[in-house]
């Protein structure tokens, strides 16, 4: 897959999307920080990535070029919907509030415009907490059509013991270290047409919000 077709996705509630309308999607400890941002994700899950560390080793093992970074410093994007993630949030349990489908909006953001914009950014073969996933850097981002495992990122069928390394897979993450300023930002999905309309009402223009409700459980 050509980078200029690769989109980055980040799901949040929809009471966030006017401070996104004016600044982006911020980091927690940016100047433009959404003091009254709405959590959706597993309160346990991100308090642990918190303080998580990981190294950046592009694969090589025995590399002596290697970055430590922690993953509570970055805004993490998926390479595709219906995560495991959203199913959690979904339903509840751990320690994520159910929410309804038509409070959760999906920003989709073009890998190119994150390039463009010169933001820092790092990326995963799987997700970042697991120890089999491998972390990439930017010098490694021509190749991430052939790193990514598209088939795992795509199938809607992740459950199960056989399946626990295609799950990992599929929660591949695009991690950005600075906030991601508005002209990333390329569409939005929702759930229904009351969601689309009340994101309208907030100023987003309806010609890039799109209905999805299949990218829900």
């Amino acid at each position: 897959m050509e980078i200029e077709k690769i989109f980055l996705y980040r799901i949040t509630h929809i009471k966030n999307i006017s401070h996104v309308l004016s600044h982006g999607i911020t980091q927690k400890s940016s100047i433009h920080a959404n003091p009254a941002f709405q959590a959706i994700g597993d309160k346990s899950l991100i308090d642990n990535r918190g303080g998580k560390q990981a190294t950046v080793d592009n694969g090589d093992l025995f590399g002596a070029k290697a970055t430590l970074i922690t993953l509570g410093d970055f805004i993490p994007f998926y390479f595709g919907v219906r995560m495991p993630m959203l199913y959690v949030i979904q339903v509840g349990g751990n320690f994520a509030k159910e929410q309804k489908p038509q409070d959760i909006v999906y920003i989709a953001c073009s890998l190119k415009s994150i390039i463009a914009n010169n933001l820092r950014f790092y990326f995963t073969d799987g997700h970042a907490t697991d120890h089999f996933t491998t972390f990439y850097d930017s010098e490694k981002v021509n190749e991430i059509s052939e790193i990514i495992d598209w088939k795992a990122i795509k199938s809607k069928y992740w459950g199960g013991q056989e399946n626990l390394d295609a799950k990992r897979k599929k929660q591949a993450e695009f991690l950005v270290q600075d906030d991601v300023p508005v002209q990333c930002i390329r569409r939005y999905g929702v759930y229904n047409e009351t969601a689309k309309e009340k994101m309208i009402k907030f100023g987003v223009d309806g010609s890039i919000i799109k209905i999805i409700p299949n990218a829900y459980y």
